[in-house]
């Protein structure tokens, strides 16, 4: 039986037991809901929780604490040698042993004292499954057990059962908190290193951008250069021209779909237009790579102008076909908390529809749309895959679109792809490359919730 199986069963435990309690407080309530002190739907998550959490718990806590009596014991059946072997070696071959367990390739040769240890290994495992899964599917009977019995009109089971939901909403919302300020503080101390070796004026106010480090005396700094003008440069650039194509066509669609479009037409429309927020963006790094980038510089030549095989404007163009749905979406739902009342009376002083939108709905709506542009920036400053594929990884100044750049993103990851010592400023740049742009980030975030807030105030 599979991990999957066992979960599987132990949540549908669960869903029964709601079923179950539900039907059992309409049975005793004889159907007549003003007889129960507390709602059906409370009875029902009452036997739910009642027997799915403690079955949950000890499933969790079995498959914990099961892995790590698992490696002991297979640790202890290893030959010496293997044993006495240092850590990343012993590692390796539990890991292989693993892998081969679970019918996979191990990366090392395969040795009778591997094929031991992938038999004890799966053999472990079968085993700590079962009896995890016996212990939970036990207790979660007994569970559900007591709390039916329990079940009758006058038993109060709303307060217990909202109390434990808020602590479960407590605990994903703290674990949201802790997450971001762990992101940030590792971020930042990896940060503070990388200051420690390179002057922050230099990687801010630098204008060359040479991360590897230098083999020779007389290569550009002897050390790198971390100078990361070029690459906010790049990103302000990329930001543009993407801000640039999708702001009119997206701020167009949303007044075309709030204001004139037919209801059957907009219920039809608007899902088609939303979808292109779901595509890939690797796709739509392939359609600037194969696509719009040939066509430009074919384009560009046809007129004379020479436009790079990976130039900026091939990368912003479909990067702010991406991000139209984003300015499209928000701006149709600040147009429409408009409220007609305002309509109605700029119509009625005699104004057209069209001095109506531009006059009155339009203005209302600023704020709003205002905050879904610099949304809109945050997420084009964020994007990666798309700059990869069609504006090249070159730390280009310059002010021209038709030439190669990259940014801050894209530099992000090409620091941190294969073995990487984090020791050295060459990959700790990467790190502060991130603190940056997180701080940019933050602050656009910043001021579109005090431009929506602002405007949330100004409706009300």
């Amino acid at each position: 039986m599979s991990l999957t199986f066992f979960t599987i069963v132990l949540l549908g435990l669960a869903c029964t037991g709601y079923v179950m309690g539900r039907r059992r407080a309409m049975a005793l309530a004889r159907s007549q809901t003003a007889a129960l002190h507390s709602r059906p739907v409370y009875h029902g998550w009452y036997v739910a929780l009642a027997c799915g959490l403690p079955a949950i718990v000890i499933w969790v806590a079995a498959l914990t604490i099961g892995d790590q009596l698992i490696e002991s014991a297979i640790i202890a059946s290893l030959p010496q040698e293997l044993r006495d072997a240092s850590g990343p070696v012993l590692n390796r071959f539990l890991a292989d042993a693993e892998t081969l367990a679970k019918g996979g390739q191990p990366a090392i040769d395969v040795t009778p004292a591997l094929v031991a240890a992938s038999e004890r290994f799966g053999n472990l495992r079968t085993l700590e499954h079962w009896i995890g899964f016996a212990g939970a599917l036990g207790l979660g009977l007994i569970g559900f057990g007591l709390a039916y019995r329990r079940l009758s009109t006058a038993l109060r089971v709303r307060q217990p059962v909202e109390r434990l939901l808020m602590f479960v909403l407590l605990l994903a919302a703290t674990a949201s908190i802790l997450t971001t300020v762990g992101i940030v503080f590792s971020v930042l101390f990896e940060s503070i290193r990388f200051f420690s070796q390179v002057p922050i004026f230099e990687f801010l106010f630098g204008l060359q951008w040479s991360p590897q480090i230098a083999m020779r005396t007389d290569q550009v700094g002897s050390s790198g250069a971390f100078g990361a003008v070029p690459l906010f440069a790049g990103t302000l650039m990329v930001t543009f021209i993407a801000m640039l194509v999708a702001a009119p066509i997206g701020l167009m669609s949303a007044v075309y779909l709030a204001e004139y479009a037919h209801p059957r037409f907009r219920a039809g429309a608007k899902p088609m237009l939303e979808i292109l927020a779901g595509v890939p963006t690797v796709v739509y790094g392939f359609f600037a790579a194969l696509v719009v980038a040939p066509a430009l510089r074919d384009a560009g030549a046809s007129i004379g102008l020479l436009v790079a095989s990976e130039s900026a404007i091939a990368a912003g163009s479909v990067m702010g076909i991406m991000i139209i749905p984003f300015v499209s979406s928000l701006a149709d739902d600040a147009l429409a908390a408009v409220p007609n009342a305002l309509r109605d009376a700029s119509l009625g002083l005699g104004a057209t529809r069209q001095e109506t939108i531009t006059r009155v709905v339009l203005p209302a709506a600023l704020p709003g749309i205002v905050a879904g542009l610099l949304l809109a920036v945050s997420r084009a400053i964020g994007e990666t895959m798309i700059v990869v594929m069609a504006a090249g990884l070159a730390a280009n100044l310059t002010a021209n679109p038709l030439e190669a750049v990259t940014t801050v993103t894209v530099q992000i990851v090409t620091l941190l792809v294969g073995d990487q010592e984090f020791d050295s400023a060459k990959t700790l740049a990467a790190f502060a490359l991130g603190l940056v742009l997180f701080i940019i980030t933050l602050g656009l975030n910043v001021i579109a919730l005090r431009v929506v807030q602002k405007y949330r105030e100004k409706v009300e």
